[in-house]
């Protein structure tokens, strides 16, 4: 009898799928090998940038993963320069990976996305900030939770015309992506009605700043560089190359703040952030990897959590049908931004807020109150649907 009953118990836990293997859910990051050096000692990025938020997010994912039979596994393959991404990507591909998530460049993540867009694979793009990804260049098989240039200069503008600081000293560097980043920060004063009054070009001239006459050298250039301005109320720099931005604060000729990609920041997330439930997982983040949550980081976190929310809510690891709830109108995703996130349909960008920061709190958080949207006011950062030249497959 009790045999009869054992073996009854094993046909009902069969017929329930309870001794069923799990669907496993394969996720690969491909990144690039080495972090780019910054200014400032404090902020060099680790050699985990980026993967490390990766990491907890997965296992959010097998929390939930286990009430429904569902495992994730997190792949993780780094690029050196010059390595083939498009090669790697099918690399992934072939060991029945289904996401990947790319901190990429441009040019790569394109390479990649194209040679994976007929084997039933996802990009999920965390790192690449560029417009034209998700413009002239968008692919049907990339979503983007990295934000645009454009969200990230929006979001900046709005705040500071909240401020009426609205005219604009604008000094942009040498490199192409500062005069992209240049380019998005005059569309967004143009925008949101602030004026630039002039605009400066800092060039790269190469010379090292970090040794001992460094300081001196610092000191009496930038106040020369700024001076003799036309009268503004802000200083906006656009310097992703990090060669100059950071020596603004506090030396320029007149007394004023400094913006862009010094002083006040605009950033997707701040190890600052404790608002809306962020704390927690700031805590968690820097208990397991004893340093603190980077904006790379969180965009990893989200990549992975909304491949798990689909997965969960499909009870799927298609790619395919978690792509097509992610486009849809059910989907969201709670990230710790006071709001839950959408994707938008026309071109694959993950809507969120903007967070403001000062590189010891957060100053605030775009959208700003007053600037409306007929769909939603997270459409008033980067570029809206009637604006946009993205066709996709």
């Amino acid at each position: 009898m009790i045999r009869s009953l054992v073996g009854a118990m094993v046909l009902v836990a069969l017929a329930s799928g309870a001794l069923a293997d799990p669907l496993e859910i394969r996720i690969g990051y491909l990144g690039r090998a080495g972090g780019k050096s910054t200014l400032s000692l404090l902020a060099q990025p680790a050699e985990n940038d980026g993967i490390a938020g990766a990491q907890p997010a997965i296992e959010d994912n097998n929390t939930t993963g286990r009430f429904l039979n569902q495992r994730f596994a997190l792949d993780d393959v780094r690029l050196k320069e010059g390595d083939d991404a498009a090669k790697a990507a099918l690399s992934l591909v072939d060991r029945n990976v289904s996401f990947i998530i790319a901190d990429l460049r441009t040019d790569a993540l394109l390479q990649a996305a194209d040679a994976v867009r007929d084997r039933n694979a996802v990009i999920v793009n965390a790192g690449a900030i560029d417009d034209r990804l998700r413009e002239q260049d968008c692919r049907g098989n990339v979503i983007h939770v990295a934000p645009t240039r454009s969200m990230l200069a929006d979001g900046l503008a709005q705040y500071l015309v909240w401020k009426q600081w609205k005219r604009w000293l604008l000094v942009v560097g040498s490199h192409p992506e500062d005069k992209l980043f240049g380019d998005a920060l005059q569309r967004a004063a143009t925008r949101f009605g602030a004026k630039v009054v002039q605009s400066r070009t800092f060039e790269d001239t190469g010379g090292a700043r970090r040794t001992d006459s460094g300081v001196t050298l610092i000191q009496r250039q930038m106040p020369v560089f700024t001076q003799s301005a036309p009268a503004y109320d802000v200083l906006v720099a656009a310097d992703e190359s990090e060669v100059f931005a950071s020596y603004l604060p506090y030396r320029t000729w007149d007394a004023r703040p400094v913006a862009g990609s010094a002083g006040l920041v605009p950033t997707s997330w701040d190890p600052a952030h404790d608002q809306w439930g962020a704390e927690q997982l700031q805590s968690r983040f820097t208990k397991l990897n004893r340093r603190r949550m980077t904006a790379l980081d969180m965009q990893a976190w989200t990549a992975a959590r909304i491949i798990g929310e689909a997965a969960s809510r499909t009870n799927s690891g298609d790619a395919k049908t978690l792509l097509a709830f992610l486009k849809g109108p059910d989907f969201s995703i709670a990230a710790f931004k006071g709001q839950r996130l959408t994707l938008r349909d026309w071109n694959l960008q993950l809507r969120q807020p903007i967070l403001l920061a000062d590189g010891r709190m957060v100053v605030s958080v775009s959208p700003q109150e007053g600037f409306l949207h007929q769909t939603s006011e997270l459409d008033t950062l980067g570029i809206d649907r009637p604006e946009s030249k993205c066709k996709l497959n």
